[in-house]
């Protein structure tokens, strides 16, 4: 079954995260991220922070952890408004995703008491359950989308080297790694409060200015 995780983690998987930039749209307008070098900073900045709240999310989903006490931590370990919305908007679309690719009487039943959408995190780990995978491989999953998704964003908003890009996430893949194993020792806590609850600021400033954009690229 672990073939299931590339298809949970492929770019292609219907789950609506190609129209989102992790940031990236946001850092590039404020010259954050101009080139490979600074796109690598972003991306390693996001994986320890977002991407480590992330994955711990996922993994204790996928664990088994009660999905709306997650939901509650996923709110209180997320101050933008922007980003909240921006993440329960790609959990619904994950969700249906995941209800059409492994089907699950928990991930119906999920479906239709948390119509407004949980978390994304918290549907990856519970879609990661639904199709047989472990609370390490949902956490690897999230920690890749959190640098895999600004830096194929970062290719069409600067019109960069795609090659340079995945060099970045070569780079990065030992970190994604050791985020993916913090983050499910953490889980193994069993207690949502103890999970990650590491910030990052300027993410939370630049996705709310991106949402009063009134022309953007990427949805967030």
């Amino acid at each position: 079954m672990r073939a299931a995780l590339l298809l949970l983690a492929d770019g292609r998987f219907p789950a609506g995260a190609h129209a989102h930039s992790g940031g990236a749209e946001a850092a590039v307008r404020a010259g954050r991220i101009s080139g490979p070098d600074s796109l690598e900073e972003f991306c390693r900045g996001r994986l320890h922070t977002a991407g480590l709240v992330a994955a711990a999310l996922a993994a204790a989903a996928c664990g088994g952890q009660d999905p709306v006490a997650l939901d509650a931590a996923a709110d209180a370990r997320t101050p933008s408004p922007a980003l909240r919305a921006t993440a329960r908007r790609l959990g619904r679309q994950l969700m249906r995703a995941a209800r059409a690719t492994w089907p699950s009487p928990e991930l119906d039943a999920l479906a239709a008491a948390h119509r407004g959408g949980l978390h994304q995190p918290v549907v990856l780990g519970l879609a990661a359950r639904a199709a047989g995978l472990t609370p390490g491989d949902a956490a690897r999953a999230a920690a890749y989308d959190a640098v895999s998704g600004p830096s194929s964003a970062t290719v069409r908003l600067l019109s960069s080297d795609p090659f340079a890009a995945t060099a970045v996430l070569a780079r990065l893949a030992h970190e994604v790694d050791r985020v993916a194993d913090l983050a499910t020792e953490a889980a193994a806590l069993g207690d949502p409060d103890a999970l990650p609850a590491a910030s990052a600021p300027l993410l939370d400033i630049g996705a709310e200015a991106h949402a009063a954009w009134p022309v953007r690229l990427f949805a967030s």
